[in-house]
């Protein structure tokens, strides 16, 4: 079967082409309109759907919306209940419900010669579970744990994976929503909700959970598989702050004692799973599985001896687990994801040509990797470009910015650059086979969902990527799925002793990550970057500007 999957309704719009069980091509439609989560989750936004990450899709594989056998879309208006008669304070939801009833008709006009009767709605949250059960490698036999803000009227599905099929266990009745709890916290803290709820869990490293106690009255685990998480007085706890305000010491307690509360939440929920499956591998989806240090202690504390992360777990993820649901559905055998690189790439030459109609100064040294290490270790800040962009949140070595992580300066240059807060901290990436010698978490951790403590011999070694609670949160390099990562790595390290370089994403504060060779330019042009890495060329910060445009700006 040839499957199309869209994300839509809520937010972090996205598409995802499965062939024959095997999947072609994902991508988020932010990376195309280069608006941050595509759009804003807001009932008058649910009709925009993700048209150029779908096209792309589509002419990715070779194929035009009339050789479509399905298309999935993440949510069921059937299943859904007024947003009155759950509890939730959304007066506009009947009109976003209206949309998603409306979609086959939006996906026809959005697809010429697509047939709106090809349009099957997947349960949002049998998408996500889907996204992890059948996405995860060797998980014919799994559990499925997917909790985020809401679905259609539940906000978390406990679940099982057997063969072709995914079977409901339990779920959490709205108005308790566990992802909801999370983004109201990121409000009162004066973040951006639905988007910053990152940054909380990076300022409950500085505080103590010392509000816990009374915080767990409303947010809880019920012993039966649910939670209690509604109606959290947040007010009585701290006062809240205004967006870019300072933070002080209860707002850092207040989000510590709220990280705490989700924490013993989630894990009593994978315990509970756990006695009904008793399977060794345990899934993990929906939005608030991109809680690394809740991931964490999942992998620490409970039964499960395996925890896998769909690297794109938000809502983006639906888009490629309701098409592999319907593959499923459908008979296909359905094969784990190959990573995260899914989305666009380009050729040696189609770079080229980006570099000289920019008319840039560039050069194409012996060996990229060789000479980017050699750059790192002088302490230059590099923007790294090359082969297909990431799905997900995450930079994996596709579309990074990378740094010398021994010079604890480092962390502020690069908050600096992104223009980001200086709490937040940035990531490591080490090859597979040396993580354990630096840090003790769940190894292998390719796609940065987990913290892990930093050995203490190695913590002044690599002050820049050590948070200041002692953790990291690594990615390990597959050197045979990584080859030109790994090598750079390689190079750094003889020039250094360090098998480690600092790893965040090539991007600036409010802005998507960098996609095409053209946002490359314009970010490299903007932030005060020493050397960009674009496939097998480089680009000096000292040429680009230095030099005057000419000509077609440098040769391969």
């Amino acid at each position: 079967m040839r499957v199309l999957g869209i994300n839509a309704l809520f937010h972090d719009p996205a598409a995802a082409l499965v062939v024959d069980g095997h999947t072609v091509a994902a991508a988020e439609e932010e990376r195309f309109s280069r608006r941050k989560h595509g759009k804003r989750p807001v009932p008058f936004a649910a009709w925009e759907l993700p048209r150029q990450a779908a096209a792309w899709c589509l002419a990715e594989a070779g194929l035009h919306p009339r050789d479509l056998d399905a298309v999935a879309y993440s949510f069921d208006p059937a299943l859904a209940e007024p947003a009155v008669d759950m509890g939730l304070d959304d007066p506009w939801d009947p009109l976003r419900l209206t949309y998603a009833r409306e979609a086959p008709a939006f996906l026809a006009d959005a697809l010429p010669g697509l047939d709106a009767e090809k349009v099957q709605f997947v349960p949002h949250h049998l998408a996500h579970a889907a996204s992890g059960a059948f996405a995860a490698p060797q998980a014919e036999r799994c559990s499925v744990l997917v909790v985020d803000g809401r679905g259609e009227a539940t906000s978390h599905l406990a679940a099982r994976r057997y063969g072709h099929a995914v079977e409901p266990l339990h779920g959490q009745q709205l108005p308790h929503s566990l992802g909801l709890v999370y983004e109201e916290l990121t409000e009162h803290l004066g973040f951006l909700r639905s988007s910053d709820e990152y940054k909380v869990m990076a300022l409950a490293s500085y505080g103590k959970p010392r509000m816990h106690a009374d915080l767990s009255r409303y947010v809880h685990p019920t012993g039966d598989g649910g939670f209690r998480a509604t109606g959290v007085p947040w007010h009585e706890f701290c006062p809240p702050l205004r967006p870019g305000a300072e933070w002080t010491r209860d707002h850092a307690d207040l989000a510590a004692s709220a990280q705490k509360c989700l924490e013993d939440t989630l894990l009593d929920m994978a315990r509970w799973l756990h006695g009904r499956t008793h399977d060794e591998l345990l899934t993990l989806a929906g939005g608030v599985a991109l809680n690394c240090v809740a991931n964490s202690r999942i992998a620490a504390e409970s039964p499960f001896s395996r925890v896998w992360v769909q690297p794109a777990a938000g809502d983006a993820g639906t888009a490629l687990g309701g098409a592999l649901a319907v593959a499923a559905r459908g008979g296909d055998t359905t094969a784990p994801m190959p990573g995260a690189d899914l989305g666009r790439g380009w050729s040696d030459e189609q770079l080229a040509a980006y570099l000289s109609t920019a008319r840039v100064p560039y050069e194409r040294p012996p060996d990229v990797a060789a000479t980017v290490a050699r750059a790192l270790a002088d302490d230059a800040v590099v923007a790294w470009f090359q082969g297909r962009s990431e799905y997900g949140p995450r930079a994996l070595g596709h579309r990074s910015l990378l740094a010398h992580p021994g010079r604890a300066a480092n962390l502020e240059r690069l908050n600096d650059v992104k223009g980001r807060e200086q709490f937040r901290p940035v990531a490591p990436m080490v090859l597979a086979e040396r993580a354990r010698e630096i840090f003790q978490g769940p190894l292998p951790s390719p796609y940065m969902l987990f913290v892990h403590d930093v050995d203490q011999a190695w913590r002044d070694r690599i002050p820049a990527v050590v948070h200041v609670d002692g953790t990291a949160r690594i990615q390990t390099v597959d050197r045979d799925h990584e080859p030109l990562v790994a090598r750079m790595l390689e190079h750094f390290e003889q020039l250094t002793g360090v098998p480690v370089v600092v790893n965040t994403s090539l991007n600036t504060a409010g802005r998507p990550m960098v996609d095409d060779p053209r946002d490359a330019l314009e970010c490299f042009g903007s932030a005060p970057v020493d050397l960009l890495a674009i496939g097998p060329y480089v680009v000096r910060r000292g040429g680009f500007f230095g030099a005057p445009a000419h000509g077609e700006g440098g040769r391969p």
